[in-house]
């Protein structure tokens, strides 16, 4: 299915959680997004669990990772 529209078409949820955390880092991502995953023993594969599982903190974040993407100038 073609989705000339969708800007996070073919990108990963991993490749949006390691390029959110090597920008910010996990403190500024728990601020962003106050979820545990980000704020208590935080990792990806622990991060990757939950957004899976849960919708609403993966649309959070999509939205925090292309708005950062329009910021970079990308």
């Amino acid at each position: 299915m073609s989705q000339p529209n969708n800007p996070l078409h073919g990108v990963k949820l991993a490749d949006i959680v390691e390029y959110l955390h090597n920008k910010y880092g996990w403190e500024m991502m728990g601020a962003q997004v106050n979820i545990r995953c980000f704020t208590h023993n935080p990792s990806i594969k622990s991060s990757l669990k939950f957004l899976r599982r849960t919708p609403w903190a993966r649309e959070k974040v999509e939205r925090w990772y292309l708005k950062s993407l329009k910021e970079k100038g990308n």
